[in-house]
């Protein structure tokens, strides 16, 4: 039992970063939203809604990771893997940021098809590219931290950001 909790503990400890980090720019983009359309009666996601988003999204970047194609640039400068990387999980974005648009004119049309072509025919085009720009900087940012964590590791890259941790190991400490 104990080595059950062990595992569940790991993997809870491997979703939480990329979780955390997709929790606050699906809330800085409802917020964009938000202002976007201020007064046009358009009803938006609410925190419950982003929560499960996120979630969903950090264990599909964990997923994602375990593909072997994913990290195809591991010899390469990080710019390499960090534009790979930032290419797929948009593709992933654009493809979750479409569907959320669709699902919500599905409510209103008799089925699949004409949902898409009520999509295609009232979507507001520059306010999704404005969103899908905002997610592909965010997504960018995400990569080359998760990418200087993986060279650097999680402990300097901490020590990094947030300063001398009173830490066990000298080796650590070096080159501060």
């Amino acid at each position: 039992m104990n080595t059950i909790m062990l595992k569940i503990k790991h993997e809870f400890m491997k979703v939480l970063p990329p979780t955390l980090f997709f929790f606050v720019i699906l809330h800085i983009v409802a917020l964009i939203r938000t202002l976007m359309i201020k007064g046009s009666g358009v009803d938006l996601p609410v925190s419950a809604s982003v929560l499960i988003a996120s979630m969903i999204l950090g264990k599909s970047v964990l997923v994602a990771d375990m593909l072997p194609f994913i990290n195809r640039f591991p010899d390469k400068p990080l710019i390499w893997n960090v534009a790979w990387k930032t290419l797929m999980y948009a593709l992933v974005a654009l493809v979750v940021h479409y569907l959320e648009r669709l699902y919500d004119y599905w409510k209103e049309a008799p089925g699949f098809w004409d949902a898409n072509a009520l999509v295609w025919s009232s979507m507001n085009w520059p306010r999704f590219w404005a969103i899908q720009i905002l997610l592909i900087t965010l997504i960018f940012m995400y990569c080359v931290i998760a990418e200087l964590a993986r060279v650097i590791g999680r402990k300097r890259l901490k020590q990094i950001f947030i300063g001398p941790l009173p830490s066990k190991h000298p080796e650590i400490a070096k080159d501060t």
